[in-house]
């Protein structure tokens, strides 16, 4: 069995039709029929029920399909990576999510070109579960990203776990707790503002996920576009809003920080890579996170 019998079989399941499938395919009719009958010759079942217009499988069809598809997919996705991995001596791609460039991302991103000016680096903003599928399509080499998602094709590093402020005007009552701090069930009659407004899961899941997380039902959550929005409406007095802590450098007028003192309220900065991929380059970033973090003094989560 060979691979294009795979594709000769999921593309007449797909087109429900031998000619269509043969069209598609830019072979003649009476070769696929060959090719597909050889098939069930060697698997020793029926794929296709007989006589059936349009054609439709068989129940053992319908299960050899969808393992069909998946091998299919997995095959074309190694075959991409190999060829990232491949090329990747020369330029390697990185993935972030926008809101990590107010922490220690561009540090770190300086100090990898400077350790290894020989390679290219080149930057591309998407979210963390869109990272996922760049990785798999080797789109990009490496993520950086914000939420707990999990993929077995992928390794996900938590770096560290950054606390999460709270953003209120300067003169609203919850203002005075700037020195003690607050606690998350103490604004859930507030409008919270929640960012960005894109595909989830997002970092307003992950806000969400740690109020339920929390037992606690936020009154008046608002979905804005993206954190200077947010950012803006609260300086504007419409409300409040949820924040890592490196991005209150953004430095907007007439806001203030206050501390949150939910154990549970923080955001997870983790570096996510190819399973199996053994490229010099994923040794080489963490040696620079690893630095970075030293020279700040910032704790690891693990030992890299």
């Amino acid at each position: 069995m060979e691979l294009r019998h795979l594709r000769y079989f999921v593309t007449v399941v797909e087109e429900q039709s031998i000619t269509k499938a043969a069209e598609k395919l830019c072979i003649a009719q009476p070769p696929l029929s060959r090719q597909i009958q050889n098939l069930e010759q060697e698997l020793g079942i029926l794929l296709f029920e007989r006589g059936s217009r349009p054609v439709r499988t068989t129940e053992a069809g319908q299960f050899f399909y969808q393992h069909a598809v998946q091998i299919l997919t997995h095959t074309a996705q190694a075959a991409s990576m190999a060829k990232r991995i491949s090329a990747v001596n020369k330029i390697v791609r990185i993935g972030y999510v926008s809101s990590l460039l107010y922490a220690l991302l561009p540090q770190i991103i300086y100090l990898f070109r400077q350790r290894h000016p020989d390679i290219e680096v080149e930057l591309i903003e998407c979210g963390t579960k869109d990272q996922i599928e760049a990785l798999k399509q080797g789109k990009i080499d490496l993520g950086f990203g914000r939420l707990r998602i999990s993929d077995p094709a992928i390794k996900r590093i938590v770096l560290r776990e950054e606390k999460l402020k709270l953003a209120v005007h300067k003169n609203d009552r919850l203002a005075e707790y700037i020195d003690q701090g607050v606690y998350l069930s103490q604004i859930t009659h507030e409008t919270i503002f929640s960012y960005p407004a894109t595909q989830k899961p997002n970092f307003s899941t992950l806000i969400q996920s740690i109020f339920t997380e929390l037992g606690l039902v936020p009154k008046n959550m608002v979905e804005v576009r993206e954190i200077h929005m947010a950012l803006g409406l609260v300086a504007s007095g419409e409300g409040i809003c949820l924040i890592p802590e490196s991005a209150s450098d953004i430095g907007m007028k007439n806001l203030v920080y206050v501390p949150i003192l939910d154990l549970e309220a923080y955001s997870p900065i983790s570096l996510s890579v190819r399973n199996m991929d053994q490229s010099s380059y994923v040794p080489n970033i963490l040696a620079c996170v690893r630095e970075v973090f030293e020279q700040e003094k910032i704790s690891l989560k693990m030992n890299l």
